[in-house]
């Protein structure tokens, strides 16, 4: 019989290592919001939900729980129904939390779009979601009413003339005093679709992701038992707080929302990212827990303003995104040796992370994304026999599990080519499994650059040059040659006292890699793009190379 935990020979499964979660049955009728409050029983509704970072205002549960209601009440008002997809385009704020439980308890489907996004991009998620309302704020309204559709403006208690003349149908304040009364009865089935929430797209278009009551109450559950675990091990241990500076349209600021919902923690909400404002917050309120990505932890180890703020109360930083090198969590736990750094592997497609780190001991082990979460298995499959690989060998990972993503909306041919019969999702990321179950990522695949007959990943010389005291930022791209096929080419950003020469950058990779690693071609740059996450967005470099003779 395969074993259920570790690594199966026989099939080439690597399982999970940690107890499996237990789940509403899947045939309960059961939807993310009602899930997300049952567990409110042991929480005090005059506990802060959420802040707003730079005013102070709060939102206790108590408040929390009724304008959930009293909105999905007016949302069933004004026509909104079962299965009707409703466009969220706003940066953080403490609304954002209240909106999406109401659209998600009358059986609606969230999507959301980046704040950033242009007016064209924003139509073109439209086209292909199809929502038929969009919430936005008075500054955004602009790209909401190029849309076309009727929209809900957040944070103002009136509609302007040039609103109302631009399709505002409603407030998100007039909503709010909805009769709770007239709260709709609606059946929601687990398999139901919750989001439509759009993959990053760094590598290629950016597509719809379909996920499931279901997939998200596996995630909240997975998060719930972590809890419950550490707090028998912390006994008297007070409520975590929360510093959201993770994008909330985004699924990693999603799962943050709903599971500190769900835990009945405190979330401090930030609308845009400055590092001065960050550590303020964290001093101000006493955050306990930082949801964060690769870039913020090198901003803290080498920016100088860090000393000036109080950040004793920092107790976990969880890091996803995109690895995590040894030499900057070694500088990092120096300079914070009581701040533990979590690890953690995640995409849109498996709605959150399905590979962390949770234990001190487990946080030791460098350069590892953590072990497979419960209920989740893997396999690292040959990229080019197809076949199941044993641990510490490289391969494609596919990942298997009750949060994997029901598809792509509206897009057979790229589901079936992510997802196999057997429920398997291919990642897409060039990753091995150790002896241990740690998984460690080394880069995408359709990234690695392809010199002579050798495979370089982009982000193992980025590690490398972010050791670099002199590099601020870096980011390696493949560049075509003729002789090699590609090469790899390095953009850094240096230190603002810096004189580094492109000949310096060379030199200092060269002395530590194998030859075909070399850096072989730099250019200096003032930013390196990257999505609200904090992914390099390597195509907009090489687009950017290509199209231009001369750097």
């Amino acid at each position: 019989m395969a074993s259920k935990k570790g690594f199966c020979v026989e099939s080439g499964i690597y399982y999970s290592k940690k107890e499996p979660i237990p789940l509403p049955p899947p045939h309960q009728h059961l939807n993310l919001t009602t899930y997300v409050f049952s567990h409110h029983s042991h929480h005090n509704n005059a506990d802060v939900a959420f802040i707003d970072a730079p005013t102070g205002a709060y939102l206790t549960y108590a408040a929390l729980r009724h304008n959930v209601n009293a909105l999905a009440s007016g949302l069933h008002r004004l026509g909104i129904r079962k299965r009707d997809v409703v466009l969220v385009i706003s940066p953080n704020s403490i609304h954002i939390p209240c909106i999406y439980l109401a659209i998600l308890s009358i059986g609606a489907i969230l999507t959301t779009a980046n704040p950033l996004n242009t007016d064209a991009e924003i139509r073109k998620q439209v086209k292909d979601s199809n929502p038929v309302i969009a919430f936005t704020i008075p500054e955004l309204f602009h790209k909401a009413r190029a849309t076309q559709l009727p929209v809900v403006v957040i944070q103002t208690a009136s509609r302007t003339p040039e609103q109302q003349a631009g399709g505002c149908v409603s407030t998100l304040h007039d909503l709010l005093q909805s009769r709770v009364d007239d709260l709709p009865s609606v059946d929601i089935k687990q398999d139901d679709t919750a989001t439509l929430l759009y993959s990053s797209g760094t590598t290629g278009k950016s597509k719809g992701v379909v996920g499931s009551h279901r997939n998200h109450i596996a995630m909240v559950a997975a998060g719930l038992l972590q809890t419950q675990d550490k707090n028998q091990n912390d006994s008297g241990e007070k409520k975590d707080v929360y510093l959201c500076i993770m994008p909330l349209f985004h699924v990693y600021g999603f799962f943050y929302t709903v599971s500190s919902v769900a835990k009945g923690n405190c979330m401090v909400v930030m609308s845009k990212f400055e590092l001065a404002e960050m550590l303020k917050s964290i001093e101000r309120y006493r955050v306990t827990t930082l949801p964060a990505a690769p870039p913020l932890l090198v901003a803290l180890i080498k920016s100088s303003i860090v000393a000036e703020y109080d950040l004793s109360s920092l107790r976990i930083i969880g890091s996803g995104g995109a690895p995590l090198g040894k030499e900057v969590i070694d500088e990092f736990i120096t300079r914070f040796p009581n701040v533990e750094v979590r690890q953690g592997y995640g995409l849109t497609e498996s709605n959150g992370a399905v590979t962390f780190t949770s234990t001190s001991e487990e946080n030791k082990k460098y350069g590892t994304a953590g072990l497979l979460a419960a209920n989740v298995e893997a396999k690292i499959v040959d990229t080019v026999s197809g076949k199941a690989l044993p641990p510490n060998q490289r391969g494609e990972l596919w990942l298997r599990g009750p949060t994997v993503m029901k598809g792509y909306f509206g897009n057979m041919e790229a589901t079936a080519a992510t997802l196999d019969s057997e429920g398997w999702l291919k990642t897409g990321d060039l990753c091995y499994i150790d002896e241990e179950g740690f998984l460690f990522v080394v880069d995408r695949i359709k990234e690695l650059i392809k010199y002579k007959a050798y495979q370089v990943a982009p982000a193992e010389l980025e590690e490398l040059l972010l050791s670099n005291p002199e590099i601020a930022d870096a980011a390696v791209i493949p560049y075509p040659d003729k002789e090699a096929g590609q090469i790899p080419m390095a953009f850094i950003v240096r230190k603002s006292d810096s004189k580094l020469k492109e000949e310096d950058v060379m030199s200092f990779v060269s002395k530590q890699v194998a030859p075909y690693k070399k850096i072989r071609r730099a250019a200096f740059v003032a930013s390196i793009p990257k999505s609200p996450t904090g992914k390099i967005l390597r195509k907009d470099l090489i687009q950017q190379t290509l199209s231009t003779s001369k750097l």
